[in-house]
C-alpha cells in the first residue's frame, strides 16, 4: 500500500503534466493560503478566495519556477501575498481614480466641501462595477444602453446598479431618494 505523496512528488507529477497533482496540492494547500488571504486583507471571504484563486492560477503557470518542490505551502504563500498587493494597490489606483473624477463632477450649487468628501467616500464604497454605471450613467450622462454595451453588463443590471448607486450617494448627502 502506497501512502500519501509529499508535496514535492506532487509537484514532480504536476510538472510532468499531472493536472491532478497539481489539484492535489491546491487542495492539500487551499485552507492555509485562503486563511492568510483573509486576515492579510481583512475585507471578507469573497475577495481572500478571489485573489487565492488568481494566485493557484499563477502558481499552476510559473510552477517551473519553483525552487524547492517542498516548501511548496510557503511559495503559494508568497504568490498569494504578492496578488493581495497587486490587489490593494488597483484599489487605491481605483479610488484615486474616482475621487478626481468626482472633483471633475460639477456639483449643483450650495454643495459644501463636506458633503463633496461624503460623496467621494461613498463613491469609494461602491462595488466596482456599480461605480462603473454610475459614473457613466449618472456623471457622464450616457444611456443604460450604452453603459451596458461598454461594460459587457445586462442591460437590467446596469438599470439597477445605477439606481441602488444613486441612492447610496443620496443617503451619503443626506438626502432621500424620492425621484
Amino acid at each position: 500500500m502506497q501512502g500519501q505523496l509529499t508535496d514535492a512528488e506532487l509537484v514532480s507529477r504536476a510538472l510532468a503534466g499531472s493536472d491532478a497533482a497539481f489539484s492535489r496540492l491546491v487542495e492539500r494547500h487551499q485552507a492555509a493560503v485562503r486563511a492568510f488571504l483573509r486576515r492579510f486583507l481583512g475585507s471578507g471571504w469573497a475577495e481572500a478566495d478571489d485573489v487565492a484563486q488568481d494566485a493557484f492560477v499563477a502558481a499552476w503557470r510559473s510552477l517551473r519556477s519553483l525552487k524547492d518542490p517542498a516548501g511548496v505551502r510557503a511559495w503559494l504563500c508568497g504568490i498569494a501575498w504578492r496578488k493581495a498587493q497587486d490587489r490593494i494597490r488597483g484599489s487605491r489606483r481605483g479610488a484615486t481614480r474616482d475621487a478626481g473624477w468626482l472633483e471633475t463632477v460639477d456639483l449643483p450649487a450650495g454643495v459644501s466641501p463636506e458633503e463633496r468628501m461624503a460623496l467621494q467616500a461613498a463613491m469609494a464604497e461602491l462595488p466596482t462595477d456599480v461605480r462603473a454605471c454610475v459614473a457613466l450613467c449618472l456623471a457622464d450622462g450616457w444611456s443604460h444602453g450604452e453603459a451596458s454595451e461598454a461594460l459587457g453588463l445586462p442591460l437590467g443590471t446596469v438599470k439597477s446598479h445605477v439606481a441602488r448607486g444613486r441612492a447610496r450617494l443620496l443617503k451619503a448627502l443626506g438626502g432621500s431618494d424620492d425621484a
